[in-house]
């Protein structure tokens, strides 16, 4: 993985931007450790920094077609790269190295950006045409890599961070009450197009824009389609296995040391488990990691969206495994000061200490040497694994299923402070139900998994991937979701929901489809989030810190809560009776987003308009 920002001033001579471009790649560092390149004519300023996984001497960015009239700078991987070169040396095309990055620009040259339907992969990238004075951005069909960008007087400013965008002169902090509703009534979650700041927009998975002098122009180059799913049960249980087999299997290429996520759940332990027989086949050990708490084995509170600790499972996959599995345990005061650095690397206020808990465990990932993990993000949206697909009083419910209460975070908020807060959510919920492809045929419930499932898809897998990248991607550790393949994304989205919760089970098609090759203990296991802290210090420490924050006049925070709601709920925390946002954001992750928020406003010296 990489990060790719630039700029087009289609007016000025862009040589005079050198120091944007430094601002820049200082930005970008983290996410490209390991080289760097810069390309500068009248019109366009690319830069990119490089972490480097595949082809070491022959992925140099930015990349110049023959020619050397088409650059390409690229953030991602392509998991069909050998049939795009096998295709592409058959129409002629020659290349110098093994890396995608070639590949891509050379299926580019070819297609146009006819191209783009035919990749398959994780990415965002930027390609300029000097001679037709073009330039033309991309983003993966799912949005795991991030791009954003803003528009100038005379041109454009893009990133693969918000930080990247804010170097451009033109572009201010400014956020306006659209930003601060989404903040304070969906965060951590953001509108798909939304980079909250004013001016600074993202580019939306399955898009790609093209930019000249003359227009800017968004286009569409994927969407879910409904169609009947053409499966019997038995083939679709097959064709399940196949997909998930397949998206990992194209997913382990590398050049440098990879390992697992491994939380004991389904999903980590399927993927571990055919990494694991990857690894073998080679004669190496697969490395798998953890994270958990100190004292978390005293303080578990056992929840309706969080039943059981992960400890023993993760055991029962490293010994069945013989992985060599590494354990991170996290401290309280680590955890809270790590808020800080964790909404700078979001970007954003995000999700808390489940944010900077897993910066702290990417960084110690990364500190052991290993570049590239897998992780088992997606599965629950795709397949139905959390408990607003099941539980009868949420499914049906006229909003956001892991935001339900508007009412409780108005309730915190400065009075008077948001106007008109439940319609700017309701639309928002109501613009993506509409969004849900559909049949004629589909009964009520059918047609309400669907609405759910890109309900999921824009919005809470969107939050959980901008989470994953951007805390990973800090410590330079490319992390792969190979759930997020678009043919399982596409499998999934028609496939009847008696199937996907086959034997009333949550994911219940992907448990019969591994169930001959995994512990039965492992097969069973009720769904359980990624873990949080349950111990008293942490809770303590986040409100003292807010009560500071209450206590310093100059606070952003202290002027858009209110400090008598907040006490109160630092005096009674069980009456929070439903996570505040997801399955995780209680009562203490209420006061972490409080402390991100008054972070992020300072660091980014925050303007409201």
């Amino acid at each position: 993985m990489c990060g790719i920002g630039g700029l087009i001033d289609y007016a000025n001579d862009t040589h005079q931007y050198q120091p944007v471009a430094a601002a820049m790649r200082r930005t970008l560092a983290p996410r490209g450790p390991d080289a760097e390149g810069e390309f500068c004519s009248a019109d366009v300023l690319l830069v990119h920094r490089r972490l480097i996984v595949i082809d070491p001497a022959g992925g140099t960015q930015p990349m110049h077609s023959p020619d050397g009239n088409t650059m390409l700078i690229y953030n991602g991987e392509l998991y069909n790269t050998p049939e795009l070169r096998q295709t592409l040396t058959a129409h002629g095309h020659v290349f110098r190295g093994h890396s995608d990055t070639e590949v891509l620009l050379h299926a580019f040259l070819e297609w146009g950006t006819d191209a783009f339907s035919r990749l398959n992969g994780i990415f965002a990238f930027a390609i300029w045409q000097q001679a037709e004075r073009r330039l033309i951005l991309c983003r993966d069909r799912l949005g795991v890599k991030p791009l954003f960008y803003a528009h100038t007087a005379d041109g454009l400013a893009f990133g693969s961070t918000i930080d990247t965008v804010l170097c451009h002169p033109a572009v201010q902090p400014e956020v306006d009450e659209d930003g601060l509703r989404a903040l304070l009534l969906l965060g951590p979650a953001r509108p798909p197009a939304y980079g909250i700041f004013r001016q600074i927009r993202s580019l939306l998975p399955g898009h790609y824009a093209v930019l000249t002098p003359e227009a800017y122009a968004d286009h569409i180059y994927w969407q879910l389609e409904a169609h009947e799913h053409p499966d019997d049960l038995e083939t679709t249980i097959a064709h399940t296995h196949e997909l998930i087999c397949d998206a990992a299997a194209r997913q382990l290429v590398s050049d440098v040391p990879l390992a697992c996520f491994l939380s004991g759940g389904l999903d980590s332990s399927i993927l571990s488990m055919l990494t694991a027989q990857h690894c073998a086949a080679r004669g190496e050990s697969l490395h798998t990691w953890s994270v958990d708490y100190q004292d978390n084995d005293k303080y578990f509170t056992k929840s309706n969206f969080q039943p059981n600790s992960d400890n023993q499972y993760i055991q029962l996959m490293a010994d069945t495994l013989h992985t060599i599995h590494h354990n991170v345990v996290i401290e309280p005061a680590s955890l809270c000061a790590a808020l800080l650095p964790a909404a700078e690397a979001r970007g954003l206020p995000g999700m808390a200490d489940v944010d900077s808990s897993l910066l702290l465990f990417c960084a110690a990932v990364k500190q052991s040497g290993t570049t590239v993990c897998l992780s088992g993000e997606c599965a629950d949206e795709l397949f139905g694994g959390y408990p607003w697909y099941h539980r009868e009083e949420i499914l049906f419910e006229d909003t956001f299923p892991w935001s339900r209460s508007i009412g409780l975070r108005l309730g915190l908020l400065s009075p008077g402070l948001i106007q008109n807060g439940e319609e700017f959510v309701r639309e928002h919920y109501l613009s993506t139900c509409r969004r849900a492809p559909k049949l004629s045929t589909d009964s009520r419930r059918d047609a309400r998994m669907r609405e759910m499932f890109v309900l999921n898809l824009d919005w809470f897998m969107a939050t959980l991937l901008d989470r994953k990248d951007r805390m990973s991607m800090y410590s330079g550790l490319e992390v792969r979701v190979p759930f997020c393949d678009h043919r399982i994304v596409e499998y999934a989205y028609n496939m009847p929901w008696a199937f996907k919760a086959l034997d009333g089970r949550e994911k219940g098609i992907v448990r019969k489809a591994f169930e001959h090759e995994l512990p039965e203990e492992i097969v069973r296991r009720k769904k359980s989030p990624y873990p949080k802290t349950f111990h008293p210090v942490y809770t303590q420490l986040c409100a003292d810190y807010v009560r500071r924050i209450f206590a310093d006049s100059d606070s952003p925070a202290a002027q858009l809560f209110s400090r008598t709601a907040v006490e109160s709920l630092m005096a009674q925390p069980e009456s929070l009776t439903e996570p505040w946002y997801g399955q995780l954001m209680r009562t203490p992750q209420i006061f972490a987003y409080i402390i991100q928020l008054d972070h992020w406003f300072r660091h980014y010296k925050v303007q409201l308009v």
